[in-house]
């Protein structure tokens, strides 16, 4: 019995430095493991929480690259993952009506949500000067909502982050969601969220020299304009073809003909269209008036190959300051 004790208490030993080793390499797992899972509805919240997590985060989306935004819709399974993700960020306007659904009947906690446009000021939807109305909006139906106007019937325009100034209220407040939930991580998500905002006021800045050098104050677009808070911000007027969330892609006469007359009274020698749409349009009203067509990227989605590439907000933002540039010309 006494030679075997030493086999006994070796073997002990062999197990406990086995445990102990399994359970130092659980527990630097652990300290590794991404501590939240973040769900996105659109591009600009999966860039802003990536910005601001770093690598402590699983951030993903449920647009795909190259999709239409406003025609998203949910699977049952992106429900379940809603309803496990730690947060789930959307923007709140008219593409995100399913969530305001979801939220209504309880099937999800408002304590994981985040609506980003809660954390700016929302401006109403307007119809600029030459503007098709949506095709859904009949006349009728316009004169009755004018006639029952009230604060529960006014749609506001979803697109706040096209302004950089809003995009940094937007990064800031995703800062103080995720601060709540992981509170061990406040100091490396405010130094995140720090380099990021002083990117975007950096690009701020820059849109404002640029629009406050040029001699023209005015964007002429051959398409949707979701660039509401943009142009309020930098004191420019515009025209275009449709509303930002029209479903529209074929203007009637009347408007193409009050774009291209207010081209050539302006003097305008560039025609804007927005991301991941047919330039057909602007193309048309540019060669009446010998103008060229660019694109003003409002970030609601990228393609494929940008988000491969980890294109952000605000490298597209960057680009903008290019075409604005064209555009005030």
């Amino acid at each position: 019995m006494k030679n075997r004790l030493p086999k006994i208490i070796g073997g002990i030993l062999a197990i406990a430095i086995i445990v102990g080793t399994c359970i130092f390499a659980i527990m630097k797992l652990s300290q590794n493991r991404k501590t939240t899972n973040i769900i996105s509805s659109s591009f600009v919240g999966y860039d802003f929480a990536r910005a601001v997590t770093g690598d402590k985060s699983d951030v993903s989306m449920f647009l795909k690259p190259g999709a239409e935004m406003h025609d998203f819709e949910p699977t049952p399974e992106d429900i379940i993952n809603i309803k496990n993700a730690d947060l789930f960020i959307y923007v709140g306007g008219e593409s995100d009506e399913w969530v305001e659904d979801l939220l209504k009947n309880n099937e999800m906690p408002e304590e994981k949500t985040l609506r980003l446009m809660d954390l700016v000021e929302a401006k109403e939807e307007e119809l600029s000067e030459g503007m098709e109305e949506d095709e859904h909006e009949s006349e009728e139906s316009h004169e009755e909502h004018e006639h029952h106007h009230d604060e529960e019937e006014v749609e506001y325009d979803e697109h706040i982050w096209t302004s950089p100034v809003n995009a940094m209220r937007l990064v800031n407040g995703i800062k103080d969601k995720l601060s709540k939930i992981h509170p061990e991580n406040e100091d490396a998500y405010a130094k995140n969220a720090n380099a990021y905002t002083l990117r975007l006021s950096d690009i701020d800045q820059k849109i404002r020299n640029v629009v406050t050098s040029s001699n023209k104050k005015e964007l002429i677009f051959g398409d949707r304009f979701p660039f509401r808070y943009f142009v309020d911000e930098y004191g420019l007027d515009y025209y275009a073809a449709f509303p930002g969330c029209s479903e529209q892609t074929e203007a009637s006469s009347k408007t193409i003909a009050f774009l291209i007359n207010k081209a050539k009274s302006d003097n305008i020698k560039t025609i804007l269209k927005i991301e991941l749409t047919s330039d057909k349009l602007a193309k048309s009203i540019a060669d009446v008036v010998g103008a060229k067509v660019m694109t003003l990227n409002a970030a609601h989605n990228i393609s494929s190959e940008d988000f491969e590439k980890g294109i952000t907000y605000a490298d597209i933002m960057e680009n903008n300051i290019e075409v604005l540039k064209e555009a005030l010309k």
